[in-house]
């Protein structure tokens, strides 16, 4: 076959450091790196322009490798439309490296393909099992940490020592507003809520 009809797809999360094992899977198989196609973002929607590009340029007989089958979706019902076009619509041969049981170019008659749906039928479910189950860990991790006290998400902005004494001087109008975000290395948004809370204290001291 001609090396332009030879595909591959590589995809990895923010989760997922795993890229360059991908690629080195897919320059051992001689793929052109032309004809390899990344995406780097997670499988929460399948708005991949990576992929999208790639299934516009396939045309039937070409042959295409993925690394496992969880490239191909995120769920069970996502993973089977997914193979269904690229296989039956596309008429394109694809091979699952981690699986060399699902590859299309091999046992083309009617019990190789029943043979080959049930094995991808039962993939995809475990994929999609699995990728529920990491998602429950991380939401009772998080829960759990939540009760221990741990904060997600930005931490808060330190002010400097002296801002009470920047305030005056803004006040006095010996600095500017810009003058103290500088030296403060803060947003307008923190500042004024910054401000904010100073004034609030300034009130309940007085």
């Amino acid at each position: 076959m001609n090396n332009m009809g030879i595909f591959g797809y590589v995809r990895v999360s923010s989760l997922e450091q795993n890229i360059d094992r991908q690629l080195s899977v897919m320059r051992e198989l001689q793929i052109p790196s032309s004809n390899v196609f990344v995406d780097k973002q997670s499988g929460k929607d399948f708005d991949r322009p990576a992929y999208k590009s790639l299934v516009k340029r396939l045309e039937g007989g070409d042959l295409l490798y993925i690394k496992s089958i969880d490239r191909l979706g995120r769920n069970y019902e996502e993973i089977q439309s997914q193979w269904r076009i690229l296989t039956k619509e596309k008429g394109v041969d694809l091979v699952v490296i981690d699986l060399p049981l699902l590859d299309t170019r091999r046992d083309k008659d009617l019990i190789g393909t029943l043979i080959s749906d049930i094995i991808l039928s039962l993939l995809s479910f475990f994929a999609q099992s699995e990728c529920e189950t990491i998602r429950r860990r991380q939401a009772e991790g998080i829960a759990a940490a939540k009760v221990r006290g741990v904060k997600f998400g930005r931490p808060n902005k330190v002010v400097p020592a002296n801002f009470v004494e920047l305030m005056d001087q803004l006040h006095t109008k010996q600095l500017s507003r810009e003058d103290i975000l500088k030296r403060c290395n803060l947003s307008q948004a923190t500042f004024y809520r910054r401000m904010a809370q100073h004034r609030l204290s300034q009130g309940k001291n007085s």
